[in-house]
């Protein structure tokens, strides 16, 4: 299941960036995260499907839920999934002093079919009236959909199609391959649980990269490496980051 080979067969991931702490700062920060990794997605041109999202005062993202089709997209981007912590001045901020924020990414992979089962009592579906791009039902029509899986306290939103039944199969595909993730990472946890005990968790909690834009560094902390490129990586290049994986073999 977790295996190279089968990995390089998934070509289609569901993606997911949420605000973590700093408040304001860091719904701004997950807004350039989400538009740095669009445009390395057009760089492989790869087709991106915004299923929710949830934006801030002043514009930035406090939840982006996206599908992303291409060719090997889980394996290019499944190292992305963690903590990202950014050092910068905020432009909120009038005294000029440096602020840390973090934002994280989720990737989950989509299969075309996942063993598992949803019973009806175990979810709550509410419609409601869509807040974003949409077309003409744009609050006008109850079509967005939110599910709510009881056993997990799992919710997921999409609001990107113009039917509620469409969005309802969407919203239980993604709430499937939320599902799926949750038992995999059970299994590969038990798995490896010796091994995390000799050289750490590297649960999610844990920073995986940071931006540090006064420095023009962008470090990632499994490889242990430092790229002195920030604004080159914030605009897309992202290969230079994911292909040290791949050359040192390291994993999540």
């Amino acid at each position: 299941m977790n295996s190279e080979k089968e990995n390089s067969k998934i070509n289609s991931v569901i993606f997911e960036i949420r605000a973590g702490v700093g408040g304001e700062e860091a719904a701004l920060f997950a807004r350039d995260l989400w538009r740095m990794y669009l445009k390395y997605f057009n760089k492989k041109n790869f087709k991106v499907i915004v299923y929710e999202e949830q934006n801030s005062d002043l514009g930035g993202i406090k939840t982006l839920v996206a599908e992303v089709k291409g060719e090997n997209v889980y394996e290019l981007l499944k190292n992305e999934a963690g903590v990202h912590r950014v050092q910068r001045i905020p432009i909120t901020e009038k005294s000029g002093r440096i602020h840390t924020s973090t934002a994280s990414v989720a990737v989950l992979p989509k299969y075309e079919y996942t063993p598992i089962e949803i019973k009806e009592s175990d979810i709550e579906i509410e419609f409601f009236r869509a807040s974003g791009p949409g077309g003409q039902n744009v609050n006008k029509v109850e079509t967005a959909v939110r599910i709510y899986h009881k056993p997990t306290g799992i919710v997921v939103t999409c609001q990107s199609e113009r039917t509620q039944q469409r969005n309802k199969e969407i919203a239980l595909q993604i709430l499937k391959s939320k599902l799926w993730q949750m038992e995999q990472e059970k299994i590969n946890k038990e798995l490896v649980q010796e091994r995390r005990q000799q050289i750490g968790t590297q649960e999610r909690s844990e920073k995986i990269r940071t931006y540090n834009f006064p420095q023009n560094r962008v470090t990632d902390h499994r490889l242990n490496k430092s790229w002195y490129n920030l604004e080159d990586i914030m605009d897309g290049e992202l290969d230079i980051i994911i292909k040290e994986f791949e050359k040192q073999k390291v994993q999540v």
